[in-house]
């Protein structure tokens, strides 16, 4: 399991933990049953704090997407690939509105705001 954390980015490292292995879960890389590294183990390889992971877990097990066996570790809990794509779907679909109030907010006309985004679309 390959996690990234930009430690330069605004989203806070578990939330950074938490997005990555639902898309690992998404993709199909992690499957039901698939047992996550402990705490400890992914604290180490990532050089942060066991109760940063630890939250980032907790938040995944919340959501019902991991299932954690006291003594044994957590799991993938069985997920719905397309549901969850769907949430993911809806969390960009919030994160654009904000953008577009923002521009708007700054005078940007909404042809501003489609050349914009299809500029960066177009990276």
């Amino acid at each position: 399991m390959k996690i990234i954390i930009n430690s330069s980015s605004m989203v806070p490292i578990y939330e950074q933990i938490v997005d990555q292995i639902k898309t690992l879960i998404r993709c199909g890389e992690l499957r039901e049953n698939d047992i996550l590294p402990s705490v400890r183990t992914l604290s180490k390889e990532l050089k942060i704090s066991a109760l940063t992971v630890k939250k980032a877990y907790d938040n995944l097990e919340n959501e019902g997407f991991t299932v954690t066996v006291h003594g044994k570790g957590t799991y993938v809990a069985a997920a719905n690939p397309e549901l969850l794509l769907e949430e993911q779907k809806k969390e960009v679909e919030a994160d654009l509105e904000q953008a577009i109030l923002k521009g708007r907010r700054y005078g940007l006309s909404d042809e501003d705001i489609r050349s914009l985004f299809t500029l960066i679309l177009e990276g």
